[in-house]
């Protein structure tokens, strides 16, 4: 199995552009693509609640509209037994063995999926926040031709519950009007993770989202960012985000992950980062 583990990921590996910069990666199940578009999962020790969430999207029939692929940053809790994955419809458990965090696992799930010659990804966080009963919209608009739908509890349709007041305000009056100013699109919920990308963008070498500087939570500010003004067409479509009474499930920690996320902010307003 490990043999196979091996072959597969170097497969991969073999395909990439050499200017793409991809984290150290493998494989620990592939069953092979399905459908045209994929659903990425990031997680890393979220326990129960990837458990719960593999249970929502197979209640929710995603493993028939779009291929699961979970990538990992490193989880030690236990919480991946390839069983349970499977039969929750996973197709795909794919494993950052590399430095970084977020936009680091990302790069990796976005790579893995172009490389397997998907239309378009929906990336959605793995800590049970998230209504997974949205993708379908966002298979449709991504079909429709939009490069870029952005999840928001904010707009008409949207639902939120126990968002931590100073959460709300740092989104609605800090990070999405920057953003907006910056960009150009008038964004309202831009530090979700639960998006929907064309292969189009993903690819673009205007973009260019595989470099290593995209190793912390770089990645989803930036896109915000240059996707707009690079002439991607980019909509926001409603969703449903949950916080569990008296639980924060977050892996930004409070002072200093909060300020690196205003400093990442700041860097992908001013065009630090790119597009080139």
């Amino acid at each position: 199995m490990e043999s196979r583990q091996n072959v597969q990921t170097e497969e991969i590996r073999r395909k990439f552009p050499p200017d793409w910069e991809v984290p150290v990666f493998r494989i620990d199940f592939w069953d092979g693509k399905t459908r045209d578009y994929c659903v990425v999962v990031p997680v890393i020790n979220e326990g129960d609640r990837i458990r719960h969430f593999v249970r929502r999207l197979k209640e929710n029939k995603i493993n028939t509209i779009a291929d699961i692929i979970i990538v990992d940053g490193g989880s030690t809790d236990g919480s991946l037994n390839h069983e349970y994955l499977r039969s929750g419809g996973v197709r795909g458990l794919l494993t950052k063995t590399d430095a970084g965090k977020l936009s680091a696992q990302l790069r990796v799930a976005y790579s893995f999926a172009l490389c397997n010659e998907y239309r378009g990804v929906v990336t959605i966080d793995g800590n049970d926040k998230d209504d997974p009963a949205a993708i379908p919209n966002f298979l449709r608009l991504l079909g429709e031709g939009y490069d870029f739908v952005q999840a928001s509890r904010f707009v008409p349709g949207g639902k939120q519950r126990n968002t931590p007041p100073s959460r709300q305000l740092a989104i609605r009056w800090i990070h999405a009007p920057l953003l907006g100013i910056a960009s150009g699109f008038n964004w309202t919920d831009t530090t979700q993770g639960f998006r929907g990308y064309s292969s189009k963008l993903l690819l673009s070498q205007r973009l260019s989202i595989f470099r290593n500087i995209f190793s912390s939570y770089e990645l989803l500010a930036y896109l915000s960012y240059a996707s707009p003004i690079s002439g991607f067409n980019c909509i926001e479509s409603p969703s449903a985000r949950y916080y569990p009474k008296g639980e924060v499930p977050s892996k930004i920690s409070s002072f200093k992950g909060n300020l690196n996320v205003l400093l990442t902010l700041i860097k992908a307003c001013l065009g630090i980062y790119g597009p080139a």
